[in-house]
């Protein structure tokens, strides 16, 4: 049996359906004729993801294929709900793809057990999404996860840079994208309040131990001083005037 929505809780799902169509058509996310494969981890984000794309989908602006996939990685202790992952996709008509790996986390010296988790996650979702002949990949971040990219990568490795909405990979073979980019944290936890998804099973152990934490700690301490600081930083990714820099 369906929820019935209050009008603030149609209007948000709306508002969240808007932004992502308007991402995907500010940076050209998505073409005709195109194959796109969501990563769908079962956290929050790429969940509402998935909805905003399928109903992108309904449009029928782009003629696209849509499909989903879900990485499983075996010792890391994160584990999603893959039966409630499998019926929502279901419901929202996209196929889902399962895939199962080890991150090899007990041999992976001194780097972060998030490092190399990530990159054996996005090298199994690479070559799927290449052997299926899929051109656009589309991952769940959002405008918080760029900022806290650009907060991370100035203060430790120096140079200025973040999460575009659509990046080249592989000589243009294949493209990233993100189509909540122009969405906040905010945005996506009220969207999956509304819809009740299903929490993971379990959560990933490492999360609150990362770079990432301490940059959103930063962030809420400048948003403090000033409420629209995230959204000036995000903005001014694309505002920079070379000829007041060193």
């Amino acid at each position: 049996m369906s929820i019935k929505l209050t009008k603030y809780q149609k209007r948000h799902i709306e508002h969240v359906k808007n932004m992502t169509a308007k991402a995907i058509n500010q940076y050209k996310m998505i073409s005709d004729g195109d194959k796109v494969l969501a990563a769908v981890s079962g956290g929050k984000d790429s969940l509402v993801m998935l909805e905003a794309l399928a109903a992108f989908k309904k449009f029928k602006t782009i003629d696209f294929q849509l499909e989903a996939i879900h990485i499983d990685v075996e010792d890391v202790g994160y584990l999603a709900d893959s039966e409630f992952l499998k019926d929502y996709a279901n419901s929202l008509n996209v196929k889902m793809h399962f895939e199962t790996i080890e991150a090899g986390l007990e041999e992976r010296g001194k780097k972060a057990p998030c490092f190399v988790c990530s990159w054996h996650r996005r090298k199994t979702l690479f070559e799927f999404a290449k052997s299926n002949g899929f051109e656009k990949l589309a991952m769940g971040h959002h405008l918080d996860d760029a900022v806290e990219t650009l907060m991370i990568n100035m203060t430790y490795h120096g140079h200025i840079s973040s999460l575009p909405g659509k990046l080249k990979m592989f000589n243009g073979a294949m493209y990233l994208i993100r189509p909540l980019i122009l969405l906040t944290d905010k945005d996506t936890r009220e969207f999956a309040n509304i819809r009740d998804f299903t929490k993971l099973k379990q959560p990933c152990p490492f999360e609150d131990v990362t770079k990432r934490t301490t940059a959103r700690n930063l962030i809420e301490q400048l948003e403090a001083i000033h409420p629209k600081a995230k959204f000036n930083m995000f903005n001014a990714m694309g505002n920079i005037d070379e000829e007041y820099l060193p």
